[in-house]
């Protein structure tokens, strides 16, 4: 995704009058912004760095959907609003199948030695930012069994 893109579709909310929408979209760019500001990239912006920005920014609306009561129906609508459009900025993970091949391409020699913890350390830097945390540390302990 870059930042472009999401300046663009915020100037569309905008003119669409889509507050709701827009409000979403503008916190992404700030967040955006700030983290291009801390990494000393303000001007021109890596699609790595505004990927990176989501996928945080949906962890963060996903905590925040979990924890919701029940009994907050409005709130918890407004929650689930901004996840879905934070979801649709969000870069595609890969899923277990996926992670298994592509481990099994490049990683076979690290997979010969069942060491959990060295094969994590040696895939995580690959896979950052392409497949949930989870999912890897699951298919790991499956391949090591």
């Amino acid at each position: 995704m870059t930042f472009e893109t999401l300046h663009k579709d915020m100037v569309a909310a905008m003119k669409a009058r889509d507050k709701e929408r827009k409000n979403v979209i503008s916190t992404l760019i700030a967040d955006v912004k700030k983290a291009a500001i801390d990494a000393g990239n303000r001007e021109d912006i890596p699609e790595a760095l505004v990927d990176q920005v989501i996928l945080k920014s949906k962890k963060t609306a996903r905590e925040q959907l979990d924890t919701c009561p029940d009994e907050r129906a409005e709130l918890k609508a407004e929650y689930q609003f901004a996840y879905d459009v934070i979801c649709e900025y969000a870069p595609k993970m890969m899923s277990g199948d996926e992670i298994r091949s592509f481990l099994n391409a490049n990683f076979a020699d690290v997979l010969a030695t069942k060491n959990k913890g060295q094969i994590m350390k040696a895939i995580m830097p690959a896979l950052k930012g392409k497949a949930d945390g989870k999912e890897i540390n699951a298919v790991v302990a499956e391949l090591c069994r």
